[in-house]
């Protein structure tokens, strides 16, 4: 592998890597990707140029960042962890007038303190400067120049450069938020695996019955218009030395983005029990450019009615709906049963929202002629028999801590049509 190539890392939630890999090939043409991509446990490895660094952070909607590896090799204690940091030219990556941070992250690592293998990189990184220069940097925690990761495995540590610094899920949009916002990258992941891409031929019309602060509508809005993830954020790489040569492509490359945006194929349609919710949502899409292809309204997600379609257009339901670990159920499924009697103290919300939903769908939902697709983000693994619906798939994923299912279910006259039998059983 040439001097030109590095070795990219993208972590990613668990569950996305298959995805994640698919959208770097597509993201990505020969004279970029050198070799892979490959998903591995975490995230998708490949050997890249620095152009697929920029490239990467402007239009990956699923990875979380783009690493960039710089050291990888065994070690025991703490004095490897200096050895193998001091082994890099850090002077090719920052001047002493820059500043740094370092994060550490292990997997079984036997060292007794990863903050003490933090402060051995970061002396690394400043003795090499100083015996350069004559003077080292300064550490910023908030803002860093140079953002390094140290990882750690048993055996293995890995140096990697943080070219994204924020975290991608940051796209730049969003200020208003909910109580449990979802991450974008998830909000990503789910269109994903729906194969929702923002046209007639696949997944058509698009409605979030519980948008909260709008994360999939406005993710799904971007899609369908062909917006990068990352146009209107900056990274960590702008300032980092090796790049400075290649930032009138970076430019090129965010205007040659901007030339290719055009107008949504499909409407888009977002509501929520919550009006406050909302004007969030509607404030974030404005951010977001998005705001004039989303229609926004209030409304219990058991009683809006569904979207008028083209009898030719499919519609996709997608929705991270209320749960017990983030939020709690509001509208009419939080203050009376479904035979119209009220809540026992002893009974969650949640018991009703669910089989309300179904019902919901099947009286709202079933007539059209093209037909709907609800896909529904949930931890609850017996949710197809609360809502007494038969899924046609079930697919693995996690939003943050909490291990979730994203189950399909299909949405005509009298039941759930079986399309296929994926799943993770």
């Amino acid at each position: 592998m040439s001097e030109s190539a590095y070795h990219l890392f993208l972590p990613c939630a668990a569950g996305v890597e298959d995805w994640l890999e698919a959208e770097i090939r597509d993201i990505l043409g020969p004279d970029e990707c050198l070799q892979g991509p490959k998903a591995f446990r975490g995230g998708v490895g490949l050997y890249g140029t620095l152009a697929a660094v920029m490239r990467l952070n402007l239009r990956s909607r699923l990875a979380q960042r783009v690493l960039i590896e710089v050291a990888r090799e065994e070690y025991r204690h703490e004095d490897d962890i200096y050895a193998i940091a001091s082994g890099v030219d850090w002077t090719k990556w920052m001047t002493p007038r820059q500043t740094l941070r370092v994060d550490t992250t292990a997997q079984r690592s036997p060292l007794h303190s990863l903050n003490f293998a933090t402060l051995r990189v970061k002396d690394a990184v400043c003795d090499v400067l100083r015996e350069t220069f004559g003077e080292r940097p300064s550490v910023d925690t908030r803002w860093p120049d140079l953002p390094l990761q140290l990882h750690l495995t048993e055996t293995l540590a890995t140096v990697y450069v943080d070219s994204s610094g924020e975290s991608l899920f940051k796209r730049g949009w969003r200020e208003d938020k909910g109580d449990a916002p979802l991450k974008e990258t998830l909000a990503a992941a789910m269109l994903a695996a729906a194969g929702w891409k923002g046209t007639p031929e696949h997944g058509g019309a698009l409605h979030d019955p519980c948008c909260g602060s709008g994360t999939i509508p406005v993710e799904a809005a971007t899609i369908a218009c062909n917006i990068a993830p990352g146009i209107l954020r900056r990274f960590a790489f702008e300032k980092l030395l090796p790049f400075q040569p290649l930032l009138p492509a970076w430019r090129a490359m965010k205007d040659e983005a901007r030339a290719a945006e055009h107008p949504p194929t499909v409407p888009i349609f977002a509501s929520d029990v919550a009006f406050r919710m909302v004007d969030f949502a509607r404030r974030n899409a404005e951010r977001a450019g998005v705001a004039q292809y989303i229609q926004f309204n209030g409304g219990d997600a058991l009683e809006r009615p569904a979207p008028k379609l083209p009898d030719d257009m499919p519609g996709t339901l997608m929705l991270n709906p209320p749960y017990g670990e983030r939020i709690e159920v509001r509208g009419k499924a939080g203050t009376q049963r479904m035979d119209g009697g009220p809540l026992s103290e002893e009974r969650d919300a949640g018991d009703d929202f669910f089989p309300r939903l179904s019902a919901h769908w099947k009286r709202a939902y079933t007539q059209h002629a093209a037909g709907w697709t609800a896909w529904l983000l949930c931890p609850e693994m017996k949710l197809p028999s609360k809502m007494r619906l038969k899924e046609s798939r079930r697919i693995p994923m996690w939003n943050g801590p909490i291990e979730c299912r994203l189950f399909r279910f299909d949405l005509v006259a009298g039941s759930a049509r079986r399309v296929n039998t994926d799943s993770d059983a």
